[in-house]
């Protein structure tokens, strides 16, 4: 007998009928003798229809009373899901039981609408699965230590189920999605990408930092912090697959890299539409100005991810980096208003419409040249690179949103992956 934490997506979850699909699932998973316990996301589209609600009637100015209600609002979506998920276990004659994330409880800080959990108390759990029923617990919340109700941001459930299998020690996290594993990159974007039977923590990792949506980076930071062995699967294959098939399918995302994992020099490539460059001008080239700069925007929680410092030119630098699409706006007003007048900058520009395109792989390590691949390719098909960043495992650029799709083939096919094996 094992224990497995399953994680539900919101189309998994879509309908009476994918939830009674799920139960089925689950009971199967069950009756084999597991121990189970289940995080669904919110139905799908329920969570966008909350939260439309709350901006129609938001105040000109939300404030953390604002965000404070909003994530109320927003962990309706999951308790319901949970709920109508055990009642179709009790259908099936599988006993469940559900919880709301303050029920077991997970704690977290009280940053509302993105808060990060702090610890799990895992002995509700442990009795009710002891007893032999599956548990059910709403993923994407938690409790503050004020007794409120927190979100972990979007995606959040992922990092519930992986945070819950650490606490409970299960031998497997099994993520449950639209697609049946991680490719080497969008199948949407380019049709001959393939599905990754392993990936290593780091490779996913980076996937995930850098824009692929399988999942939500928080989620994969938990499970190599605690070592929880995360398999990436497919909801949409019939209930009633031979449990065995089922256990080995998908990508299991590992820690440790065998040899066929040394093979490829490039496992993936990942992409993120929803980028956007803001750079300050003449700026003095002194100690401390990126902190100068950079510091207010962190403050401001905002999330910086690229950052280029130009070469000093009579006393004066020009500083650029990268920020989410929809802080942009933000950005630029809170460096207009407030930190381009302390430094004397002589302008504050972005662009919004950029993108970054990023190779990623272990196999870079003990590989040189990987980068002038990459840079020849783009080359050959006209794309401009604005700004790059490397790391051990991975080379990213910022290039202008319209080539993205042209730089992502050209980039797949520069480096094979389009091969069959």
């Amino acid at each position: 007998m094992a224990l497995f934490v399953h994680k539900y997506g919101g189309t998994s979850m879509g309908s009476t009928e994918r939830i009674r699909n799920v139960a089925k699932r689950v009971a199967k998973w069950a009756r084999a003798g597991h121990q189970v316990v289940v995080v669904p996301s919110a139905m799908s589209g329920e969570t966008n229809r909350l939260l439309a609600l709350a901006s129609e009637l938001a105040p000109d100015h939300p404030d953390t009373a604002y965000y404070r209600e909003q994530d109320m609002l927003a962990a309706t979506g999951e308790q319901a899901s949970s709920a109508l998920l055990a009642i179709a276990l009790q259908a099936e004659g599988m006993p469940a039981v559900s919880y709301a994330g303050w029920q077991v409880p997970v704690r977290t800080d009280s940053s509302y609408t993105k808060a990060r959990i702090e610890s799990i108390d895992d002995a509700r759990v442990r009795a009710d699965l002891d007893a032999g029923r599956v548990v059910i617990i709403t993923g994407f919340q938690g409790i503050d230590p004020g007794g409120n109700i927190t979100t972990l941001g979007r995606g959040g459930s992922d990092t519930s189920a992986v945070a819950i299998a650490a606490a409970i020690k299960a031998d497997e996290c099994l993520i449950y999605t639209d697609v049946d594993g991680v490719y080497t990159t969008d199948p949407r974007v380019v049709p001959a990408a393939k599905r990754l039977g392993t990936v290593s923590f780091e490779e996913m990792l980076e996937m995930a930092s850098l824009g692929s949506k399988v999942l939500q980076i928080r989620s994969v930071e938990f499970a190599g912090k605690y070592k929880v062995p995360m398999r990436v699967l497919s909801s949409f294959t019939p209930w009633d697959i031979d449990l065995a098939e089922e256990a080995s399918s998908g990508t299991l995302i590992t820690f440790e890299e065998d040899e066929k994992m040394e093979k490829a020099v490039v496992s993936g490539i990942a992409f993120n539409r929803g980028e956007a460059k803001v750079s300050v001008l003449g700026v003095p080239d002194t100690p401390g100005i990126a902190a100068a700069i950079l510091g207010p925007v962190a403050d401001a929680n905002i999330d910086i991810d690229v950052i280029i410092q130009n070469i000093s030119k009579d006393g004066k630098t020009d500083f650029s980096f990268t920020v989410n699409q929809t802080d942009f706006q933000r950005t630029l007003d809170l460096l207009r208003e407030k930190v381009s007048p302390s430094l004397g900058a002589a302008e504050v520009v972005g662009n919004p419409n950029i993108a970054k395109v990023s190779i990623v792989g272990i196999g870079m390590r003990s590989h040189v040249g990987v980068a002038s691949t990459m840079f020849r390719a783009l080359a050959q098909e006209g794309v401009n690179i604005q700004m790059i960043s490397t790391s051990e495992i991975k080379t990213s650029v910022v290039i202008d949103e319209k080539y993205l799709e042209l730089a992502v083939r050209a980039l797949h096919t520069a480096f094979g992956l389009d091969k069959t094996e």
